[in-house]
């Protein structure tokens, strides 16, 4: 099997794995900040273990400006998996998923104003045609109370593109370590806002957050980042989309959770835009190696 094969592999099964995310939120049945500790707990711990496995030991005595970087990046990060969580209690999963789906437009802006890349044409029209999108799906929870969550999503598809624009810019940063504090920052999160001792839950509650933190979340994270050391970040870009697909789908299995029509359209003009300048991004890039 060459390598681009398995860079195959691995994305699809990352991105799959990741996609049932939500429902393991939704069968856990609790509150978000329960979620949000539990989670970010067995974050830190697992990428801990990862870390200590995979020797990716954090050693810049002499660059502070990089132990800066990666406080901010796990800031971030951990702020990320907070928003996530909020989101999902707040709002169906197709809103989350298919608001989440823009995070790449903004790392394309961020990356422009502050590492002065340029944006093609093409990729200015998927911003536009992507922000008719999400403000179709906003403007729907307008009285619904889905506002607050739908919301929380944008911010997390903002703040994503912000972190995946840092970590573009510090690419030599080992990610295991980073990931561990950025677990630790969302359960501290989590303890300034939770309203119950964190182990005051069921065990059918604790099992569905036991596989979360300390199976799904590693394994996802780990095939998508084998997957990005072999194939164009554009490809594997295209694979992240199975979760907008397939989250809603598992939580409407699970949960019998319905989607919300404004959904449809606006998440057919994200993915619909982002799947076509993936794609023509990623025959370019072909066609100059070739």
């Amino acid at each position: 099997m060459s390598a681009h094969q398995q860079g195959l592999l691995f994305a699809f099964f990352g991105a799959l794995v990741l996609s049932f995310d939500a429902m393991l939120i939704r069968l856990a049945d609790t509150s978000e900040w329960q979620v949000l500790f539990w989670r970010g707990g067995l974050i830190a711990i697992a990428f801990g273990i990862l870390t200590w496995l995979f020797k990716q030991r954090i050693v810049y005595p002499s660059q502070p400006h990089l132990w800066f970087a990666i406080f901010a990046i796990a800031l971030m990060y951990g702020l990320n998996t907070t928003l996530f969580v909020y989101a999902v209690s707040h709002t169906s999963t197709a809103n989350t998923v298919v608001i989440l789906a823009s995070s790449p437009l903004f790392a394309a802006l961020f990356s422009r104003l502050f590492l002065q890349e340029r944006l093609a044409l093409r990729t200015l029209l998927t911003i536009a045609v992507a922000f008719v999108g999400v403000v179709s799906i906003v403007y729907q929870s307008l009285g619904s109370g889905h506002l607050n969550g739908d919301l929380a999503a944008l911010a997390l598809a903002i703040s994503m593109g912000a972190v995946l624009t840092a970590l573009r810019c510090f690419a030599s940063l080992p990610l295991f370590p980073i990931i561990a504090l950025s677990g630790v920052v969302a359960a501290v999160l989590a303890l300034l806002n939770i309203e119950v001792a964190p182990l005051d839950i069921r065990w059918q509650q604790a099992q569905w957050l036991l596989i979360m933190g300390a199976i799904q979340i590693p394994l996802a994270t780990w095939l998508l980042m084998s997957a990005t050391r072999l194939l164009p970040s554009a490809e594997v870009s295209l694979f992240l989309l199975i979760e907008t697909v397939f989250g809603p789908v598992w939580v409407w299995l699970a949960v019998n959770e319905a989607v919300p029509e404004n959904t449809l359209f606006g998440g057919a003009l994200i993915l619909g835009a982002i799947s076509l300048n993936s794609v023509i991004t990623l025959v370019k890039q072909k066609n100059r190696t070739s």
